[in-house]
C-alpha cells in the first residue's frame, strides 16, 4: 500500500511540473517549437492597440508583434512574448528577465539612462480625447478637469508638467484600456494618449479630441539592456525592412486607418 501511494504521488508531482513548464503565466510563444532555435524573450504591455493587444482568442497581436516576429526570424530566433504592466518593462530588461522590449515605447532621454534603444521605427505624437458634448477645445479648457494617463508612459510625464500650467488634475492608471472605461463612466474628463492609439478610441467610442500642441516627443524604439549586442543587429534589420518596403507594408496593415 505504501509503495502504491508513493507511486501515485510521484506521478501527480511529475504531471504538475509538466503542466507548469508547458505554459508560463503571461507568455506567448510564436511559431513552431524548435529545439534548434534560440529563444528571443520580448516583454510588452498588451493594452496598446494597434501596437499590441489581445485578440478574441487571447493571442497578443499588433504592429509591434508582427515587427518583432520579423526581427526574430532574421536573427534565427524563436520569439517568446511576456505580457506585463508597462511600468515594469524597463525593470524586466534591467533584471535580465527579457532580451528586449517592444511596447510602443518612446525613446526618451530619461529611459536612455537605463536602457539602450534601436533606431526609431514609428512616431505618433500625443492627443487629448474626450466626449463630444464636453466643453473642451484647447489646453486652457482643461482647467479643473481630470485627465487620465497610463503609468510609466511619456504621457504621464507630459501631463504632470502640463497640469501645473493649465490647472488640471492627473489620474494615473496601470492599463491603457482602463482609460476608455474611465471616460465612458465619467471618472475622468479627458484621456491623454499616444495619438495613434487615441484615434482608435475616438473611432470606437465616438469621442473627439485635439493634438497636444506643446510636445515634440521622440519616436518609438526597441529597448534593450545596456550594452546588449542585439542593438546593432536589430538596427541593421530595421534598416533592411525599411529599404525593402516591408516596414511600410506593416504600417499599412496595422496603422493606416489611424493616420491622417
Amino acid at each position: 500500500m505504501k509503495k502504491l501511494y508513493i507511486g501515485i504521488l510521484s506521478i501527480f508531482i511529475i504531471s504538475m511540473l509538466a503542466a507548469c513548464g508547458s505554459q508560463a503565466s503571461g507568455e506567448q510563444k510564436q511559431g513552431e517549437e524548435s529545439s534548434d532555435k534560440k529563444v528571443l524573450k520580448m516583454a510588452t504591455s498588451a493594452d496598446f492597440p494597434p501596437f499590441e493587444s489581445h485578440n478574441e482568442k487571447g493571442d497578443i497581436v499588433g504592429f509591434d508583434v508582427d515587427l518583432a516576429n520579423k526581427i526574430a526570424d532574421k536573427l534565427g530566433y524563436q520569439l517568446e512574448i511576456q505580457d506585463m504592466k508597462f511600468d515594469g518593462l524597463v525593470g524586466a530588461l534591467q533584471s535580465g528577465r527579457v532580451d528586449m522590449v517592444m511596447s510602443g515605447m518612446s525613446t526618451t532621454e530619461k529611459r536612455r539612462k537605463n536602457v539602450d534603444f534601436s533606431k526609431q521605427y514609428h512616431r505618433s505624437g500625443e492627443m487629448f480625447i474626450y466626449k463630444k458634448d464636453a466643453d473642451i477645445k484647447k489646453l486652457e479648457d482643461l482647467k479643473g478637469k481630470t485627465v487620465g494617463v497610463q503609468l510609466g508612459t511619456i504621457q504621464e510625464e507630459g501631463a504632470d508638467k502640463l497640469s501645473k500650467k493649465y490647472g488640471f488634475k492627473v489620474k494615473k492608471v496601470d492599463n491603457a484600456n482602463i482609460l476608455g472605461q474611465e471616460l465612458a463612466s465619467n471618472r475622468i474628463d479627458v484621456g491623454y494618449l499616444d495619438k495613434t492609439v487615441a484615434k482608435g478610441y475616438v473611432k470606437s467610442q465616438n469621442l473627439t479630441g485635439f493634438d497636444d500642441p506643446t510636445t515634440s516627443s521622440p519616436g518609438m524604439g526597441v529597448a534593450f539592456p545596456k550594452g546588449s549586442d542585439l542593438t546593432e543587429k536589430v538596427n541593421n534589420i530595421l534598416k533592411e525592412l525599411e529599404a525593402s518596403g516591408e516596414m511600410d507594408k506593416l504600417k499599412d496593415k496595422w496603422l493606416s486607418e489611424y493616420q491622417e
